[in-house]
């Protein structure tokens, strides 16, 4: 009764502090003074101290003191809009779980939905990463906590319905569950709960996210301890379980039809929405060491069901978890994951560089990352704007910005005009980025300029996207989740608070590899 009622007590206090604040899915749509002294004058679109979602000395305090460092006004103001976005606006509900008053929870949702995507909820807290404290803070009310929240969360998530990528809030929040009307229609195996589910999409990055934010966390405050409670370990071998079992082909040897443990279909007028051959998505092949993904990171079905980046993602995360596996003595399990992300790594190696005519001379060829491949010898060569993508392998961790095959594999992604380039690349006066079938030819993705600057090592192009980006946000001055590269005021999603985010990452980011760019006019 006591934990019921503690938990009854934190949401209480936070409906009524914020119940005469307003909707910020449209109060984001408006422009609010002050407006910043710059060509583009940029809206202020923080809500006020007691309507945030979560307040933060740190974060306040470090966009202070980056006032004196970003010369432009214009910058400053996206800086100060975006850095904090997630914190003001998406920590839908922050308590603890019904049978443990030690165990934090953490429910963030992405925009409007009341739901908590895998992918997203973790990319979302990244961006505070570098901001959280070098030995463990145990406090409740600490960037700290809302890291162990999200963890406890998603290994609960995990331990649900391992197979699926986005959750309705715990029980514990009080906040009914959302309600998927795309999903109707939706025949998916394994089946799931509706009221605990919000859409079951199986992403491999999705698994990845959760040994991200768990890696990233451990790997600053050096808590390991923290990963001893509650269900982490459960998760971690639920989310190895399922990317196992995810690498079953689709014929065994004899050629016959194998059961997939995954399979999905939707009633739809977007072939990206549903998985061809009943289900089953596009045939793989056999015993090639990689881990099919049905969907992208753009919720987007693929086409090969090898996806590399996803799989990079994973490979990279495996070693850290390895680490902190054998820092709480959990050695069998963390000697089996150290082993696997070996194996993964030479399986991308192996069958996820492909050779493709030369961008220079098509009568030559070269070695790229592929997007995905099905290992019977067909590959996609592209980008898509969400992460993780083949730009981002250097942010996540998986490669370095100077690796030759990668240099090879950005020059194409960030190119559509040589007949050898992007087909997803989008060009225009307004924006030059990589896009993506989930938005549509013509919509650039703001995100994918910002992991071009956060991977780029040439302070000429990281001024011009830089540019472009400031130029993009149709004077709302907010990070849109894609913005037609011939006409800033045709957007989608004014409020994103994942690209918002990042944003404010790569500009804290530049402070540091590149400050004299902070200096710079933009106007």
């Amino acid at each position: 009764m006591k934990i019921l009622a503690l938990t009854f007590l934190l949401l209480f206090a936070q409906v009524q502090s914020q119940s005469s604040c307003p909707d910020y899915s449209e109060y984001s749509k408006a422009r609010h003074p002050p407006y910043s002294s710059g060509t583009y004058a940029l809206p202020y679109q923080r809500l006020p101290p007691a309507c945030r979602t979560f307040n933060s000395t740190i974060i306040e305090e470090v966009i202070n003191s980056m006032s004196t460092l970003i010369h432009d006004p214009d910058l400053y103001r996206l800086f100060e809009n975006t850095l904090p976005n997630t914190l003001d606006t998406a920590i839908r509900w922050r308590g603890v779980a019904a049978n443990n008053s030690a165990e934090e929870l953490t429910f963030i949702i992405t925009g409007d939905i009341n739901a908590m995507w895998l992918r997203d909820s973790a990319n979302q807290l990244q961006s505070y990463h570098v901001f959280l404290p070098t030995s463990p803070d145990t406090t409740t009310d600490s960037l700290s906590s809302l890291f162990r929240g999200v963890i406890n969360l998603q290994a609960r998530y995990l331990l649900t319905s391992p197979f699926c990528n986005s959750f309705q809030p715990p029980p514990e929040s009080g906040i009914p569950p959302a309600t998927n009307g795309a999903s109707a229609s939706d025949t998916v195996f394994p089946p799931y709960d509706l009221q605990k589910v919000f859409e079951c999409k199986y992403e491999l990055d999705s698994l990845a996210a959760f040994l991200q934010i768990s890696t990233t966390y451990a790997s600053i405050t050096h808590d390991t301890a923290f990963f001893t409670k509650f269900q982490w370990v459960h998760a971690v071998r639920a989310a190895l379980s399922t990317a196992k079992a995810m690498m079953t082909p689709t014929y065994d040897a004899n050629g016959a039809v194998l059961n997939s443990p995954y399979t999905f279909t939707r009633l739809t007028t977007r072939t990206t929405e549903t998985l061809a051959n009943d289900g089953l998505g596009h045939p793989v092949a056999r015993d090639i060491g990689l881990i099919r993904s049905a969907f992208r990171p753009s919720d987007d079905s693929t086409t090969f069901q090898f996806l590399i980046p996803a799989n990079m993602m994973f490979a990279h995360y495996l070693q850290p978890t390895s680490d902190i596996l054998f820092a709480i003595n959990e050695t069998v399990l963390g000697q089996e994951i150290r082993d696997f992300g070996t194996s993964l790594r030479d399986a991308i190696t192996t069958h996820g560089i492909v050779s493709v005519p030369s961008a220079k001379d098509g009568n030559e060829t070269e070695t790229i990352y592929a997007y995905e491949v099905d290992g019977f010898g067909s590959s996609l060569i592209m980008d898509d704007a969400n992460v993780p993508s083949l730009l981002s392998a250097p942010l996540l961790g998986y490669t370095n910005p100077s690796d030759p095959v990668y240099l090879r594999t950005r020059n194409r992604i960030l190119d559509s005009d040589s007949g050898n380039g992007n087909p997803y690349f989008m060009r225009g006066p307004v924006i030059n980025a990589v896009g993506g079938p989930h938005a549509g030819p013509g919509m650039a993705w703001p995100m994918a300029s910002i992991v071009r600057i956060l991977t780029s090592q040439d302070d000429d192009e990281i001024s011009k996207t830089l540019k472009e980006i400031l130029a993009s946000t149709c004077g709302l001055g907010l990070i849109h989740e894609s913005v037609n590269a011939f006409n800033a005021s045709r957007w989608t999603r004014q409020w994103f608070s994942w690209a918002n985010g990042l944003f404010g990452q790569m500009i804290y980011d530049i402070k540091d590899r590149n400050p004299g760019i902070l200096a710079q006019s933009f106007q």
